[in-house]
């Protein structure tokens, strides 16, 4: 029983979290980085400035919070296939980076560091560093992992890992930050995601 105040408790501040971010990512894309202050995040959130400030002191926390946020991947501790079959682990990761880059506000996060990285330069130092740098190097070891397991062979891992990665943005996300309402479809998109890993398997798979 003595559990059960600490997880109500838990799931209150989880709660809040979630509300804050979802209101500053808001914010900052209809008023912008500068103009938009954590009281006012706090007002659209419906909490406190206490509590938010207590967990996110600065706009600059806050928005590490939403990066971390929206990049996060739902793994049970294995962000990746195992290695052993290159074809099935590449086309879940090509499905699952899919499901990231179309995950609700990713969109709008890049337009937030597109808009505000002249002024705000950290902004997309933020967006790297703790966004797509650690995707990136997670797809990048499962390379390297199919590569030791005889089943993948390249000379460099980022290389391989950076075309991969773009078949699938290029097609599923870019034009969504210039085309209003882009939307190919559930079998565009699957089609998309098959014809990445045929290419990389014609190009680096030891079939």
């Amino acid at each position: 029983m003595s559990s059960e105040p600490a997880t109500y408790h838990q799931r209150v501040a989880a709660e809040k979290r979630s509300a804050i971010i979802d209101a500053a990512t808001r914010l900052f894309l209809d008023a912008g980085y500068d103009g938009t202050s954590l009281a006012k995040i706090a007002e659209a959130a419906g909490v406190s400035k206490a509590t938010l400030f207590k967990q996110f002191p600065t706009k600059a926390a806050l928005f590490e919070a939403i990066v971390t946020e929206y990049w996060r991947i739902e793994d049970d501790g294995n962000p990746h296939p195992h290695p052993g079959d290159l074809r099935a682990g590449l086309t879940a990761i090509g499905h699952r980076y899919v499901s990231l880059l179309t995950r609700p506000g990713m969109a709008g996060l890049f337009r937030i560091v597109i808009a505000e990285a002249p002024r705000f330069p950290e902004l997309g130092e933020t967006q790297f560093r703790l966004g797509k740098m650690p995707y990136f190097d997670s797809v990048r070891a499962y390379l390297e992992a199919e590569r030791a397991a005889g089943t993948a062979h390249f000379a460099d891992g980022r290389m391989a890992a950076t075309q991969f990665l773009g078949m699938i943005s290029n097609y599923v996300f870019w034009p969504r930050m210039l085309l209003v309402g882009w939307d190919p479809g559930a079998k565009a998109v699957a089609g998309a995601v098959e014809e990445a890993v045929a290419t990389m398997l014609a190009r680096y798979g030891t079939e």
